[in-house]
Formats: structure tokens, sequence, C-alpha cells
């Protein structure tokens, strides 16, 4: 039986929602035969460097990399659309049909199912593993109820999985959140010498429902002015700075990023990342007294040390739009976030009963047995009915 491991993204956000399960899979007694297919050298660097070094050498390596022709060819178009994310994925589909299951963190590897079925009448086993645990629509996308398995980190994503008709309940596991295994022993990062609070701004990167767009820069000119109280670590979703234009094909809404505000990296109370690994390590959620944000998933990775969090309604959807929104005041403009960054202390107490409730639904934690274990041993059980 052989298992793939697929990381096709351009950017190696995804990365820690499998690597680990990947890692723990090899090492198992009797395991599979484990393949990784990375889509660029640095993600394949980034997940080898998420696995022990034992199970990376029980592991077979596939470069899905393009040849170099057509990878320039794509430049342009990849701007718009996940154009060499397809043609990889096309590219490889001899070697997708030779596994009996592959395992992904995002849903285009479905085209390669869709296509198989109709080419060849059989496909392996597709098994999802969420890489977050967001409440937006695109998560229960109708899509995804085409990946025959579920991995999901608590009991909330298994009940939306199941009310919105994308897996019956046998066929969605709760494991836990892989990702947090990867910072398991890993102290928090001190970013500011002094021992003032840390806001960290999260903005999303969808042009319909991210802060970015119309608050983002005079939010944090606004922040950055009050180095006096507070320090400021700026670390938008990975993909916001990876183009210039974004695209919703969820909302049908096109926009131009806007630019960081001029002189804000020379403030000594502020640091900016908008390229580096700590965007999607937890570097800056885990340091983090203050989250700032609007629709993202890491939330829930700050909540699991929670302080005040605080979310701009870029849309104009209203606090009950999502779920995570009950986990802290949610403001219109600019003033209701100096507004509740003023109470910020008591307000974090008033919040922190609910934060817990919605982190602890959400984030399945087994303080005796990691996410990655579990998640292994689900596909060992998995591949034992076929």
């Amino acid at each position: 039986m052989s298992v793939l491991f697929l990381f096709n993204h351009d950017a190696a956000h995804q990365a820690a929602h499998v690597a680990g399960i990947m890692g723990e899979l090899a090492l198992m007694e009797g395991a599979p035969r484990v393949l990784a297919a990375t889509g660029t050298t640095a993600i394949e660097a980034q997940v080898r460097a998420l696995i022990p070094a034992k199970a990376a050498d029980r592991i077979e390596w596939q470069d899905l990399a393009l040849p170099p022709i057509k990878h320039a060819a794509l430049a342009l178009p990849n701007h718009i659309l996940p154009a060499r994310r397809l043609a990889r994925l096309r590219d490889a589909e001899p070697l997708f049909a030779s596994v009996d299951m592959i395992v992904s963190p995002e849903r285009t590897c479905l085209r390669v199912k869709d296509r198989l079925l109709k080419r060849r009448g059989t496909a392996p086993v597709f098994v999802f593993v969420p890489h977050g645990a967001g409440d937006r629509a695109v998560t229960y996308h109708p899509s995804m109820a085409k990946f025959d398995f579920h991995l999901v980190s608590g009991q909330k994503v298994k009940d939306e999985m199941v009310a919105n008709n994308i897996a019956r309940p046998e066929k969605c596991r709760v494991i836990g959140y892989a990702k947090f295994d990867t910072i398991a022993n890993h102290p928090v990062k001190r970013l500011f010498e002094n021992e003032k609070p840390l806001i960290l701004y999260n903005p999303h990167f969808d042009p319909h429902l991210s802060s970015w767009y119309d608050h983002g820069p005079q939010l944090l000119q606004t922040l950055a002015g009050m180095g006096d109280r507070f320090n400021l670590v700026f670390a938008p979703h990975v993909m916001l700075w990876r183009k210039r234009l974004h695209i919703s094909p969820e909302y049908k809404v096109a926009r131009l990023r806007p630019d960081l505000p001029d002189g804000l990296e020379d403030r000594e109370n502020v640091h900016v990342d908008t390229g580096s690994d700590a965007l999607f390590d937890m570097t800056y959620t885990r340091a983090a007294d203050i989250y700032i944000g609007d629709v993202s998933s890491q939330i829930y990775e700050f909540l699991r040390d929670p302080g005040l969090s605080i979310f701009l309604d870029a849309a104009g959807d209203g606090p009950a739009a999502y779920p995570f929104w009950g986990n802290g005041p949610v403001v219109k403009d600019i003033a209701g976030v100096i507004e509740a960054l003023d109470n910020w202390e008591n307000l974090a107490s008033e919040y922190r009963p609910t934060q817990q409730r919605l982190f602890e639904y959400t984030m399945d934690v087994d303080p005796s047995l990691s996410a990655s274990k579990r998640g292994a041993a689900a596909i060992r059980d998995i591949l034992a009915l076929r």
C-alpha cells in the first residue's frame, strides 16, 4: 500500500498541518510506502524541517517542479489564478494514479480525482487535512464532498462538515491540530527588548473580507504612533504580499493591494514581516498579547494562549457573521479598534470564557497523544478498509 502526501502550494504555509502526520506514518511499524510530492524546493525544505531525519529517510521524495520553460510561461497567469499549481497536478497525473491514497491540505487536487475517474474509472482514496480551522463558508465548500475522508482538528469542524453535507460522520475523523505539534518544545520568541504588550495585526488577503484594503495602512500608522503603550507586529496572511492584484472567486471581487505606509519599518516599536516563515509557524500568534484581524483562522492559533482579540468587519457582515468573531469585540473602523485597546485587559478577561469554549470546540487537544500520531493512525485504519 502507498500513501502520497501532496504539498502543491506556491507558499509553505500549509506544510505544518500535514508534515507531522506524514512523519509519524513513515515511522510506524509496518508502515505503508510513504511519498511526499512537493511543488518547490523551498516547500520540500520546509517539510523536511518539520519531521525527524529518520522519518525523512524513509519517505520517497517526488519533485513536482515544472520544466523551466513552462514555469516561465505561466508567470503572468499565475498572478491571477493558481496556474502553476494546476499545471503541476496535470503533469504528475501518472504518479497520482500509481498510489493508493493521496493526502492533501487543499482542494485543487480534486481535479486529479475527477480526471482519473473519467479516464480510468478508478482513483486513489483522497484524504483532506484542513490547513486551518476557520469558520468562513469557503471552509465548507461543496466541492470538498469529493474527498473520501476528512481528518479534522475538532468537533466543531466535524459538525460543520456533516451539517454542510460534505462528509458522513464515519468519514470524518477528529485528530486534533497537527500544527501545534511543531511548536511543542519551542520557546516563545522575544521580539522586542521592552515588556510592553504586543499587538499582532494579521489581515487576510481576500479582497472582499480583508481589512487591509480599506483600513490597513491607516491602522498601522495609528498603532505605530502608540509606541508609548504597545509594540506592534504586522504579519499578514502569507498570500497577501504574494500578489499585487487579488481576486476573490467566491465574491467576484478584485482589488489592488495597498502598500505599507512610508517609514513604518523604521520605528523601534514596529516589526514588519510580509514574507518569512514566521508568518505561518506561530512565531507571532504565540508572542502576541492582542490579536487584530478579520477572517483568518490564525485566530484559533492565537487562542492557544489567549489574550484580547479584535475583529475588523470590512464587509459589513455584522458581529454574528462567523463563530470565531465571538472571541472578541467586532468593530467597523479604526476608532473601534482604539476604543477596544483602551480597555484591552478588562476585555481580555471578559471574553476569556468564550474563547476557551470556542477553542476547545474547535481544537481537540489530547496531552497524551499528538495530533500527528492520531492522524497517522487514522490513515492506517483507512488503508485497512481498502
